[in-house]
């Protein structure tokens, strides 16, 4: 084994999935809401964090708009 490499030489591609990462936040959500995704979560057998997750991203993926009405 050499005791130098050269990194460029090793993988010289770019990651493909690196846009994709997941990235760590904290977000403060209401216990009822968590509340909420973990029972759905637990119904289809995921995790809440994931369901949470995909749910955002279907938002994302249909250009979900917000509608809101203040009363």
């Amino acid at each position: 084994m050499l005791e130098e490499y050269d990194i460029d030489q090793l993988n010289p591609r770019p990651n493909p999935y690196a846009k994709e990462l997941k990235k760590q936040v904290t977000i403060k959500i209401s216990p009822t809401v968590i509340d909420y995704f973990k029972d759905q979560a637990n119904k289809v057998g995921i995790p809440y964090q994931t369901l949470i997750n995909l749910y955002l991203s279907d938002c994302v993926n249909n250009k979900r708009e917000i509608q809101m009405t203040w009363k």
